[in-house]
């Protein structure tokens, strides 16, 4: 993998990331299709709208369908039928959110939430998964503490983090595959500064910012992730992971990231929110019955094209499921759409112009919870 920075405005940067499966554009919003597929859309729709690059889940594939039926379609590329890159990550995020887990230096012990039984996660099996997946980008396994986790239960996680970044990085050896390290810390200043510090010291071929956007204040996910970025090189590509909504991804922008991803538009779709070049549309809503308006018309994408929002509304009414599968062709294509330009504006030194015209209409401090996985 190669990644290149090809123009800075201020700490926002535009560049591009060189895979075996394809170049990516950064910034860059990642659809999360954390069962090898992005809800409710084809590989082919994907490849329509313009996506890419996707997100794929580690933890579900290992349990089902399991590394071997993956491993007879020649990897997930083949699974899916998907020929553009992939980044998997490592099940960590998973793993500690499931009840009743114990966890040492060695690995983590859970229950499948399939059947029941015992699984004994490390950062070598991590490693062998996501290698078998053949994902373009694997990314370290990390012990992500709850937000509201102390100090002490807080430093015991960054130092397993570092622990298990090492052992990732032994264990890995992928052909034409990258290794992201992850960076820890939870809302602690001084954690997040030995963490990063820590990881950048071990060598990956990015960096990725990890437990944020957990639900904790807006400002608070600012300015972990500004004092992480200054401790990442400048020439790594730099992940938040679980950021999707447009204002904080303007916001982290700015200060220096190039990668996100998150559910939030598609899972916005599926409950009847299209997302807009003038805000947050609730397709739901009575006034839309009889509008004979597109979504967005100035959107490209199939649904806009072709259907009205009154149909779209009668859709959810009666609970049909193509008002979902057409609400979430919008919202990737619109965040694909909101991505080009903001790189554009960062080309041609707009970058302000674009971000405060922007959250007139997206200016939520409230940050979502969303996890990496669709459900």
């Amino acid at each position: 993998m190669e990644f290149e920075v090809i123009k800075t405005v201020g700490k926002a940067r535009l560049g591009k990331l060189r895979t075996p499966h394809g170049e990516v554009e950064t910034p860059v919003f990642m659809p999360v299709g954390t069962n090898a597929n992005v809800k409710l859309l084809t590989p082919r729709d994907l490849e329509e709208i313009g996506v890419e690059i996707v997100l794929a889940n580690t933890f579900h594939l290992m349990l089902k369908p399991g590394v071997e039926i993956v491993k007879l379609h020649g990897g997930l590329h083949g699974f899916m039928r998907w020929n553009r890159p992939i980044l998997t990550d490592s099940g960590g995020f998973q793993v500690f959110s499931l009840p009743k887990i114990r966890i040492d230096d060695e690995g983590v012990v859970f229950k499948s939430p399939l059947d029941g039984s015992s699984v004994f996660m490390t950062p070598e099996l991590s490693m062998e998964v996501q290698m078998v997946l053949g994902s373009d980008i694997c990314m370290a396994f990390d012990h992500c503490p709850p937000v509201n986790a102390s100090h002490e239960e807080t430093r015991e996680a960054t130092e397993r983090t570092y622990k298990w970044a090492l052992r990732s990085k032994k264990a890995f050896h992928g052909e034409g595959q990258a290794l992201f390290g992850i960076v820890q810390g939870g809302l602690f200043p001084d954690l997040r500064k030995k963490s990063a510090t820590e990881i950048v010291s071990i060598g990956f071929d990015g960096y990725a910012i990890g437990g944020l956007s957990l639900g904790e204040e807006r400002e608070i996910t600012y300015d972990m992730t500004e004092l992480v970025v200054e401790h990442l090189p400048e020439d790594k590509p730099r992940y938040f992971m679980g950021g999707g909504s447009p204002d904080l991804i303007l916001e982290l922008v700015e200060r220096g990231v190039d990668m996100f991803d998150s559910v939030f538009p598609t899972r916005l779709a599926r409950h009847g929110t299209a997302l807009t070049w003038n805000g947050r549309l609730n397709v739901k809503a009575s006034y839309n019955k009889r509008s004979l308006e597109p979504i967005d018309e100035r959107c490209e994408c199939y649904a806009c094209k072709t259907f009205t929002r009154s149909y779209i509304h009668h859709l959810f009414n009666r609970g049909e499921f193509l008002g979902q599968v057409l609400l979430t062709i919008h919202n990737v294509s619109f965040m694909v759409s909101f991505m080009k330009e903001l790189r554009k504006a960062i080309l041609n030194d707009k970058f302000q112009e674009f971000k405060s015209r922007m959250l007139e209409f997206y200016s939520d401090q409230t940050t979502q919870i969303f996890s990496t996985e669709e459900g």
